[in-house]
């Protein structure tokens, strides 16, 4: 039986968060009272806009009229507010801290230096031919290119699909046509516990039932030999230091989608999520400031010291949400 240990939050920690219990009691009463002047003061505070919305909150539940729209007629870039906003401020702070498999190697890297990596990769996939609306596949390990790949698809306004990198040439395969995605980025291992996972060779099995992907740009991360597909197949470090780093924002409506994720699946079935930048920002804003009711006291959102732990950083919102906040995320592959 599993034993349950609580251990007290120092008061001089305590004393350090943005939140403490009083004001969350506030805002949560806000959040039920006023819902729109709540997450109209959030968004507002939070983001920046290149058009403001025309509504915070419209909703019916009629079933002759069932709509939720957050944030109507408003207009934004994910990219810009994770990093171009910070940039005069805090462009020295570090953004990401990466541990690889192997403990002795790891990596900083700051909000200017992920700014350009993201910007020259955006540019990448432009000379690609992948414009707005172009859905992107992303089966990648954790490494810091990972969140360089989405960030550059939001800036540029393609829509990543996000498949884990444990799943198989089919699961690939299918999500990559469920989705109609036109490039794949992946890389050429992923380091598991100091085994290596033949992500290339997956990639290049499933792309054979997939007619429609004409790049696959690959991360040079376990320096196996891989089969190489010339016209179609582009290494990311050589692509990346011949792109320019000038690549202004693409901004998009508020029910662009993001991202596409896919989980579970049952009688053949997978299963989709869509967030748009109207209610997915707002959740990534949110959810990724630890501020758990239950837990208040440890509320240290947008901290310049903040840590994010991000374990899944390639299945969930992890690339984004700290970077909206301004903090760090603890990025690692295992």
């Amino acid at each position: 039986m599993s034993e349950v240990k609580t251990y007290p939050v120092p008061a001089d920690f305590a004393a350090q968060a943005n939140v403490n219990a009083e004001q969350y009691a506030a805002m949560y009463k806000q959040s039920v009272d006023d819902p729109a002047g709540f997450w109209g003061e959030q968004a507002e505070d939070y983001l920046t806009w290149f058009k403001k919305w025309d509504s915070v909150l419209d909703w019916s539940f009629a079933k002759d009229d069932l709509h939720i729209n957050w944030f109507k007629g408003g207009r934004l870039n994910v990219a810009y507010n994770c990093l171009d906003r910070h940039l005069d401020t805090r462009g020295d702070q570090v953004a990401i801290i990466w541990e690889a498999d192997d403990p002795n190697v790891d990596r900083k890297i700051t909000y200017r230096e992920l700014h350009g990596e993201v910007c020259r990769f955006a540019n990448v996939l432009k000379s690609r031919g992948v414009k707005k609306g172009d859905r992107v596949s992303l089966y990648m390990p954790m490494i810091p290119e990972a969140a360089v790949a989405m960030l550059a698809c939001t800036r540029i306004g393609a829509v990543h699909s996000i498949v884990f990198g444990g799943f198989s040439p089919d699961a690939l395969k299918d999500r990559i046509n469920d989705s109609d995605c036109k490039c794949v980025i992946t890389s050429d291992q992923s380091m598991r516990g100091g085994k290596r996972v033949p992500l290339k060779t997956n990639a290049d099995k499933a792309i054979q039932s997939c007619p429609q992907v004409d790049t696959c740009i690959v991360v040079k991360r376990g320096g196996d030999p891989v089969n190489w597909v010339d016209g179609r197949d582009v290494w990311y470090h050589e692509a990346v230091a011949a792109a320019d780093a000038d690549c202004p924002a693409d901004y998009v409506d508020e029910r662009f989608p993001i991202f596409i994720w896919s989980w579970g699946q049952a009688a053949g079935e997978v299963f989709y999520g869509f967030p748009d930048l109207g209610g997915g920002v707002k959740l990534a804003t949110e959810t990724d400031a630890p501020c758990d009711p239950d837990r208040v006291e440890r509320a240290v959102t947008a901290a310049e010291s903040a840590r994010f732990h991000a374990r899944h950083i390639t299945g969930r919102l992890r690339g984004v949400g700290p970077r909206l906040r301004r903090a760090a995320t603890c990025l690692y592959t295992q």
